[in-house]
């Protein structure tokens, strides 16, 4: 073939018609810019100014859209273009242009992304460059290369300076400075706001969107969470409907076991909004028990394919906060329908246990069933009527068999650490009424058994199907973390054989054997920092922490997508439909075709919405524990060195759990060596140590409830003092420079101009 037969025919010489510029936009391979256009018909001169006129007219008339580098017909997108990631449905990613401004105001185009090896995995929220294509399906995008994350909107408060210029004070506490405000949009000073930038700079201006309100007004800490993380709160009217449909369902005893007359009872905090599960057992005259863990049934209500689906996959899992919930489903479902309530019967998808004398579970089968809980009780109500011994038998049969459960956990030796979880307890009004660390009681470890026992279950009974599953992963610690972990170690005089096999019984004995407790704390720290996150997937890797070989969430399917998705498997792989409902619902209860070939996708996706949710509420419980102490500035604490860094050492109140900096600067006027293996900073002069796990008094400097961060200063030290914030002063500005008329424009002071007076010119010299 020669190379006249593979050149591309050439197309009509002259200025083109509005038909032949269209057309010529969508067949291009390439971003088709004016400079494109202009080559492909052969304009030159007085008739790239005609093509310029055309195109501006085109865009005018609404035939295409974009800009002179890249046109595309009005109403779809660029060859190449920016999209962002906003959704998943039906198992594919779909995506958006990022900077979507249609003139008519029109919804964006959606893409659907199709993966590619050669670019890394994407998630919601992702930004990346693609390739577009449209097709009779719809468009398409072909990721090219994903792009660093950027922040699309800033939550702050307005604050005003010495010259009564409007700044925007960050509410997240990792970004230090503050940005100028261009347009209040309305805003007050002190009120909590959304704003973006004006530009691209990320030092620029902004400009206010939304006014919140009241920052420290109560359930605001939460509505800082919510935005600034993007968690999803408003369901949308489509779903709402479907709930009202799926709750009228009704309850048939043809297809269910008939479990009313069993006493199974639910054990929840007080102050529970929803209940997922319940137990019971009896002894089965073998000195073993036999147990049944009735779950929500929510596969029954929330179906595959349906508005709720989408919506509860969304979200991936409720978010719990102080002072509401953020539910994965509606509250006519989570907190009504769906919620395991005594006296009232429910659909549960019940595991019924046959648990051995040695506490292991020979036995297992699901059902779907009818129950009628005998009665809800609080944990601490549960442990006192055990404590008291005028408990009830469903109590002590539930007693005696977590007892056989709990002599195979010690067995089976899973990770054992003390990791304190603070409760913020709120009046009426909202506001804070008591911050401490919840108790930790045995009623705790019996339903946590329990359920452990039935997650477990659920994982082994699909896989004796060979059905899906998705997992709960916890892998063991990479070896780049224990190497760091055995450095670590070795300043503290220990030693760890990276040779042997790491187990969770490894790291519990190490901590047994220590009886000092600032010794205990460091240790425990450090095994902490040494542990993977875990996450959900369809490829089985173990549960390191808890030393189990297969693991699935099953427990909790009103709060967590994961749970649903293995109920849906187990009444695939049992057998377990229900007759079709009248209306207008999805038929099966399922998992979807979608669901099944799109799992990694979705299981990434919920892990995603899991980190995001933690992450949310930690946030909001530093805020809480931040407005609590902002009274306190200035009193002193009993902490403990939680971490350490080049920049100074972050230390917890004890009995608190408020996490606060201490900067290097107000340490001393002396330097301090940073120790990365012994995690350590050392006084270069006084020798002085602080690190990890040390117990320490120290003041505090200050409390933001609005970031949530605090700082500690050491009492007595010379070091620099810490800034409170606020009170923002105007920019330092030098004095004006009086410059006579006429002379020209400068924005800084000048001297003399040239070559200093002392410097004298060799001139160029000889090359050499």
């Amino acid at each position: 073939m020669t190379d006249k037969q593979n050149r591309k025919p050439r197309l009509p010489q002259g200025l083109p018609s509005r038909e032949a510029i269209l057309e010529f936009i969508q067949g291009s391979d390439t971003p088709a810019g004016k400079r494109e256009i202009a080559k492909a018909f052969g304009l030159k001169g007085q008739e790239k100014i005609l093509l310029k006129a055309r195109l501006k007219d085109m865009a005018e008339e609404g035939l295409i859209d974009g800009k002179r580098t890249a046109y595309h017909r009005m109403g779809g997108v660029p060859k190449v273009t920016v999209l962002r990631a906003v959704d998943l449905e039906d198992g594919e990613l779909v995506a958006i242009p990022d900077a979507w401004e249609p003139e008519d105001g029109g919804k964006p185009v959606r893409l659907t992304v199709k993966e590619s090896k050669k670019v890394a995995a994407l998630k919601r929220g992702d930004r990346f460059l693609a390739r577009t294509e449209e097709t009779p399906r719809g468009w398409i995008a072909h990721p090219m290369k994903k792009l660093p994350a950027r922040t699309e909107g800033m939550m702050g408060v307005v604050e005003l300076d010495g010259t009564g210029k409007p700044w925007l004070a960050p509410v997240d506490k990792r970004v230090r400075n503050s940005a100028p405000i261009s347009d209040l949009g309305g805003a007050e000073p002190g009120e909590l706001v959304l704003a973006e930038r004006v530009g691209k700079s990320v030092r620029g201006p902004v400009k206010v969107v939304e006014v919140i309100g009241d920052p420290l007004a109560p359930k605001a800490f939460s509505l800082i969470a919510i935005a600034k993380h993007g968690i999803p709160h408003v369901f949308a009217e489509e779903a709402l409907a479907e709930a009202k449909r799926a709750a009228a369902l009704p309850l048939s005893t043809a297809d269910r076991e008939d479990l009313r007359n069993v006493p199974i009872i639910a054990i929840d905090p007080a102050d529970a909004r929803d209940h997922d599960d319940a137990i019971w057992a009896e002894p089965d005259g073998e000195g073993g028990y036999r147990a049944i863990v009735a779950i929500a049934d929510v596969s029954f209500y929330v179906r595959p394919g349906g508005a709720l689906d989408r919506e509860a996959r969304k979200r991936g899992n409720s978010v719990y906060f102080p002072d509401r919930v953020v539910p994965m489903l509606p509250e006519i479902l989570s907190a009504d329908v769906c919620s395991l309530v005594e006296g009232a019967d429910r659909a549960a998808m019940a595991c019924h246990l046959r648990i051995s004398p040695e506490g292991k579970v020979t036995k297992h089968r699901f059902t779907r069933a009818i129950v009628r809980l005998a009665a809800n009780i609080a944990y601490e109500d549960a442990q006192a009527a055990i404590d008291a011994g005028d408990a009830p038998e469903t109590l002590q049969n539930l007693w005696g068999a977590w007892k056989l459960l709990f002599a195979a956990r010690e067995a089976r030796d899973p990770l054992e650490l003390e990791l304190p979880e603070r409760q913020v307890k709120l009046n009426e009004a909202g506001r804070i009424e008591e911050i401490a660390l919840r108790e930790r009681l045995d009623a705790h470890r019996v339903v946590e058994d329990f359920m452990i026992a039935a997650n477990v279950a659920g994982a082994q009974a699909l896989e004796a199907k060979t059905a899906p599953v998705v997992y709960r992963i916890h892998e063991a610690p990479s070896r780049d973390k224990l190497m760091a972990l055995r450095d670590y170690f070795a300043t503290l005089g220990k030693k760890l054989a990276l040779g042997q096999v790491i187990t969770p019984g490894l790291f519990n004995r190490m901590l047994k054997d220590i009886s000092d407790e600032a010794e205990k704390a460091l240790v425990m720290e450090a095994v902490l920092r040494s542990q993977m996150q875990a996450y959900y997937g369809p490829a089985n890797a173990g549960h390191f922490g808890l030393s189990l070989a297969s693991y699935a969430h099953f427990t909790s399917p009103i709060r967590r997508y994961a749970d649903l998705l293995v109920h849906r498997a187990l009444v695939d792989a049992y057998k377990l439909e229900q007759p079709k409902p009248n209306g207008d619902l999805p038929e099966m209860t399922g998992l979807s075709e979608r669901d099944k070939t799109a799992l990694h996708q979705i299981t990434d996706a919920i892990s995603q919405t899991e980190r995001r949710a933690m992450e949310a509420e930690r946030d909001t419980i530093d805020r809480y524990v931040a407005a609590w102490l902002a009274d306190r500035v200035g009193q002193e604490f009993d902490t403990r060195i939680t971490g350490v860094q080049s920049f100074g050492f972050f230390a917890t109140i004890m009995g608190l759990g408020g996490d606060g900096l201490v900067p290097v600067s107000t340490l001393g006027r002396e330097h301090f060596r940073y120790d990365e293996k012994a995690q350590a900073l050392v006084g270069a002069d006084s020798g002085t140590i602080y690190a990890t796990g040390d117990r320490l008094r120290l003041k505090l400097a200050e409390a933001n409830p609005l970031t949530g961060a605090l700082k500690f200063e050491v009492p007595g030290s010379d070091g620099m003092a810490i800034e409170r914030r606020g009170e923002r002063v105007g920019p330092r500005r030098k004095p004006p420079i009086v410059k006579d008329k006429g002379a020209p424009r400068q924005s800084h002071t000048t001297g003399k101009r040239g070559r200093p007076g002392n410097i004298r010119h060799q001139g160029k010299g000889k090359k050499r």
